[in-house]
């Protein structure tokens, strides 16, 4: 079988900052610096022939983080593609969350956030952004799996919820409720068919 690897990047500065990010590209904070170099280390020993990442410079910085700590050649082949950008929150972006749920309400924010079908002013549903991923990853990263290649995707909360829906067949009540970590490496094992198995979340705490 062949290992798919999915890393959160690390967090942001507007992560930290409690703001709405979506499709702004905004760099890693600190932390998040941190977390990417964790998450090396917890993946020290895989082999990995290729990598996928989103065209935003959060998760890229999370790959060249982590690939540094893990020790790989810098000519490991990398492809970039919007395809697995974060979901577009529109009018949400920049805007404090907290600040926002005084102006919304608590129960509208946790309708755009946490609803898998509600679009939030002018951005994308959780569906929407289901509907880019999961065929991108059918079209491009499985083909690669099933040749046999192991496969790191660097990516956001919701683009990897995305690929979890597709990844362990969750119903459109199940995805919303999935919690991501950031800088948390999850692994699967990918058989010929393309069928997922033997989850495993690589804590890097327990691995320093």
């Amino acid at each position: 079988m062949s290992r798919l690897i999915l890393l959160r990047h690390g967090q942001s500065v507007w992560n930290q900052e409690n703001r709405f990010t979506g499709f702004v590209d905004v760099p890693l904070s600190e932390r998040g610096r941190k977390e990417a170099h964790d998450a090396g280390l917890a993946l020290k020993g895989e082999h990995i022939d290729v990598v996928f990442v989103s065209a935003l410079k959060r998760a890229q910085e999370t790959a060249d983080i982590a690939l540094a700590a893990i020790g790989k050649d810098t000519d490991l082949p990398r492809v970039v593609d919007a395809a697995l950008n974060e979901r577009n929150y529109g009018d949400l972006q920049g805007l404090n969350k907290d600040e926002v749920r005084k102006q919304y309400g608590v129960e509208q924010v946790h309708i755009w956030r946490r609803s898998f079908d509600v679009v939030p002013p002018g951005g994308e549903s959780l569906k929407q952004t289901c509907e880019r991923v999961i065929p991108y990853y059918r079209a491009s990263v499985l083909p690669r799996l099933k040749n046999g290649e192991n496969v790191l995707i660097v990516a956001h909360g919701n683009s990897l919820r995305g690929l979890l829906m597709e990844l362990e067949k969750l119903n459109e009540t199940q995805v919303v409720d999935v919690e991501i970590p950031t800088g948390v490496p999850i692994s699967f094992e990918i058989d010929q068919n393309g069928n997922a198995h033997n989850k495993v979340i690589m804590n890097p705490q327990e691995v320093i």
